[in-house]
């Protein structure tokens, strides 16, 4: 998977009848489902089940179980409110009977009222000044440990460039954050805001546990922890275009009895917030 269209296609759910949905698995250099994967797929079930006028604006959903990449995942929506103003759904993933993601998303019709936000700190480097995944692996791969090696060897449609290079040949622990530029590959297309919403849902489930592994980077890595999202959370505010770079920036603000937690920000180069979000992931330590 190397473009944005094939990763649409991804994403968008056969529908079975019933609010119920299938969709297809691709990995991202892991042996099971990506987080992020089932994420969006959830959003696009539940969008299918939403009036066109009403804008996912949060989303909460728990990792029951890893998923199977070669099994077909069924989503089922149940239509938990319809109000003048907010819908809300229930989404359940499932593969073969066992439930592997519960979702809840809540649904708002556009209205005015005032407004603020927080800025990103601008003297972080640009991403003219950065080398990506892909460029580092083809400049450093043969270095690399192999799971490193392998996880950046695959295809992707997105394109990342962390503002901080971790040295993986000597590792030094680091400050509790991350940021890092993403943007989609292939030709740019126009794209309606849930079909947005849908690709920065499976965007932020990517990078967000390093924040979380930084002040112990020079004794613990993906390498020598098992990892796992348990838990994700999303807050939409303000429509954009994924013509440019964006900046995903988190923080970690503790780790303790094998969980991390990871929260942060995401806007657009020019500095407008888009959304926000949260994650506890599993960091255990391998004997």
């Amino acid at each position: 998977m190397q473009t944005s269209k094939e990763l649409i296609s991804l994403l968008n759910l056969k529908e079975l009848g019933n609010h119920t949905f299938s969709g297809d698995s691709y990995t991202i250099g892991s042996p099971h489902v990506f987080g992020g994967q089932v994420l969006a797929q959830s959003i696009n079930a539940a969008h299918k089940t939403i009036p066109e006028n009403r804008f996912l604006h949060s989303l909460h959903g728990y990792f029951l179980e890893a998923g199977n990449l070669t099994v077909p995942i069924l989503y089922k929506v149940e239509e938990m409110r319809n109000g003048g103003s907010f819908s809300t759904r229930r989404v359940t993933a499932k593969q073969q009977d066992q439930t592997i993601f519960i979702l809840a998303a809540s649904f708002h019709i556009k209205e005015e009222g005032f407004e603020h936000q927080i800025s990103f700190d601008e003297s972080i480097k640009y991403p003219e000044e950065l080398l990506s995944w892909d460029e580092m692996f083809a400049k450093f791969g043969d270095f690399l440990p192999k799971p490193m090696k392998q996880f950046l060897s695959v295809d992707r449609p997105i394109a990342f460039k962390p503002v901080r290079t971790p040295n993986l040949l000597e590792p030094k622990n680091l400050p509790p954050n991350e940021q890092i530029w993403f943007r989609l590959k292939g030709e740019k297309q126009a794209l309606d805001y849930r079909t947005k919403q849908e690709i920065l849902t499976y965007i932020s489930d990517y990078n967000l546990l390093n924040a979380a592994f930084n002040p112990n980077a020079s004794t613990h890595n993906f390498g020598n922890t098992q990892t796992a999202s348990l838990d994700h959370s999303m807050w939409f505010f303000r429509d954009f275009d994924f013509d440019d770079w964006m900046l995903f920036s988190t923080e970690s603000p503790n780790a303790y009895g094998a969980r991390g937690l990871a929260k942060g920000n995401i806007f657009t180069r020019d500095g407008k917030l888009v959304a926000s979000f949260a994650q506890e992931g599993l960091l255990r330590p391998k004997n």
